[in-house]
Order: structure tokens, then sequence, then C-alpha cells
């Protein structure tokens, strides 16, 4: 699923990128060299032509720059952890510095889940983080690390975010027996015509 807000950044860094280096070329000319105006002067638009080297690199670097936000928000892989069960507690900690790490968190249905929010960023939209699905909103101050206790009774992928709804993560709580992706796969099913057998 591609963010909008990724797709809306990458137009506005190529139309920055745009905008500058067209300003360049056309400022480093010299009198002698821009063209005599042969045209009336009238309020519409004059096209300028630009050397093709520069249109290549306006459109290189731009199709460049929407490439790397495509990968970083949608298709880069979220850094994941499996929950430790410590006392009967689920625990993970989460590092919170310019997002969330790791940003996919594996639980299991059913056991307490104890979350430890370790805020490094002073950024004020990392100030909260919401948990929408299970009704908990809560203050992160700045160095200290804040836990956060529920229990998951569904399985599931629940979304976590930040105060401003920019940064992102999220719990999958799975059903006992089955591992998350990062960890050892899932039990195989194997079918039978007309019976199923559990290896």
């Amino acid at each position: 699923m591609i963010d909008r807000s990724a797709i809306l950044s990458g137009m506005a860094a190529l139309g920055v990128l745009l905008g500058v280096t067209s300003g360049r070329a056309i400022a480093q000319m010299s009198h002698e060299q821009m063209p005599p105006s042969t045209t009336e002067t009238t309020g519409e638009f004059q096209r300028i032509d630009q050397p093709l080297w520069v249109k290549g690199a306006v459109t290189a670097g731009g199709l460049g720059l929407i490439g790397l936000e495509l990968w970083w928000f949608s298709i880069a892989k979220p850094k994941s952890r499996q929950a430790t069960t410590q006392g009967g507690v689920q625990e993970v900690t989460v590092t919170v510095d310019g997002g969330y790490e790791p940003s996919l968190i594996a639980v299991q249905v059913g056991q307490p889940v104890r979350l430890n929010f370790y805020r490094q960023d002073p950024s004020s939209c990392l100030e909260e983080v919401r948990f929408p699905d299970f009704h908990i909103a809560k203050e992160l101050p700045l160095d200290r690390v804040t836990p956060i206790e529920f229990t998951p009774d569904k399985p599931g992928r629940y979304e976590f975010t930040c105060g401003m709804n920019m940064f992102r993560g999220v719990l999958e709580v799975q059903a006992a027996g089955i591992e998350s992706a990062s960890g050892p796969p899932y039990r195989c099913m194997f079918f039978k015509i007309g019976s199923v057998s559990d290896e």
C-alpha cells in the first residue's frame, strides 16, 4: 500500500529540484548569451529553452528521489521483534527515536503484554503513543522508560501511532502455536484427500 504523504512529498521534492536547477541555469547566463526578445510582452508565460543535459539531470534526480521515498515508506521491511516472556508477561523494549524500533512487534494472544517505550527523540510529535484498538494513549517523557501494559484477547494486526499520526508501528497478535514471520515458520499442514493431518 502506497502512502499518500510519500507521494506528495516526492512530488514536492521534484518541484523544488526543478525550480532550483532551472533558476541556476538561467542565472548563469550572461546578458550576451540571452536570446533577444522577439515577441511582444504579454501576460502569458514564455518558453525558456534549456540544454538537454539539464533536463535529463533534473528528471533523473526527481525520479531517484521519488523512488527512494517510495522504498522508504512502503517497500522497506520494518524491523520486527518477538516478545520475550518473563514471569508470565510478554515484554519488548521499543526505542522512540525518529520512529519506533522495532516497528513490528509479535506477541501471543491471551497473555499480558508490557511494552517499554524509551523515548530519545525530543520532537513534539513523539511525546505520545496511541493504541486506538486498545483505547490507550500515553505520554512518553524524554529519556525515560514508560511501560504500557494490556492483554490482547483477539489475534490480528493492531497499529500504534504517535500523537500526530505520522509515525507508526504494528503489534501482531498471534494465535497460540504460531510464530512471527521473523521467527520460526508457521506449522505445516499436510492435506490428503478426505483427511487432514497436522505435523
